[in-house]
């Protein structure tokens, strides 16, 4: 695949960023409007009795006007970031590289966040960085709805059932359940590490 286009969503899947890691570049959706029930705002890690959903709360719009994703604002009402940290913390601690990266990721739970998007396309940023994928970045400027180039935006669909099937790695508590596959990618890189970017890149994707 050469260019991809995506929504940013926060913390992706390891679908997604098998599907970041084998292209030369993405473009992401920044015109479309905002749905609930999908990964724009929602993520899942492994935890001891399995997967753990860690959800952002957003400002729910009062006119019942449709709004776009870039305009969604985060609801900080709620701690819902200590509450995310704690729960990482939790979940993986004892991974062989959580703590090599949490220096990296611990600003994401700890300064003030208004903007959904703009915080999801920072975290984009951040995880290249720490994967080591090299991919060129742009957005879109108005909304298509069929697409020219490779069209992943149905990757955002928390109820899409995938038939992405990526080779098991070892997890921190799979001596409480079974593997758990295409979670979200921080739990390839604590388990993982520096491997991560060599298992994304030779993963088979299959799409609808």
């Amino acid at each position: 695949m050469k260019t991809i286009l995506l929504h940013p969503s926060y913390f992706p899947s390891i679908e997604q960023m098998a599907a970041v890691a084998q292209a030369e570049s993405v473009v992401f959706e920044v015109e479309d409007n905002y749905q609930k029930q999908t990964y724009r705002n929602r993520t899942f890690i492994a935890h001891s009795n399995g997967k753990l959903l860690l959800n952002i709360p957003i400002k729910h719009n009062k006119t019942g006007k449709r709004k776009k994703t870039k305009d969604v604002i985060v609801e900080n009402d709620f701690p819902w970031q200590e509450h995310h940290w704690r729960s990482l913390q939790s979940a993986y601690r004892t991974s062989p590289f959580f703590e090599y990266y949490e220096d990296d990721l611990e600003d994401f739970f700890t300064k003030p966040v208004e903007g959904l998007m703009a915080h999801n396309l920072k975290i984009f940023e951040v995880l290249c960085e720490l994967l080591g994928i090299d991919v060129e970045v742009s957005k879109t400027t108005s909304f298509e709805k069929k697409s020219v180039i490779t069209d992943l935006r149905i990757l955002i669909d928390a109820k899409r059932k995938s038939a992405f099937q990526p080779e098991p790695y070892t997890q921190v508590h799979e001596a409480n359940h079974p593997f758990l596959p295409n979670l979200s990618v921080l739990d390839l890189l604590f388990n993982e590490g520096p491997n991560a970017l060599s298992y994304l890149e030779r993963q088979q994707l299959v799409y609808d």
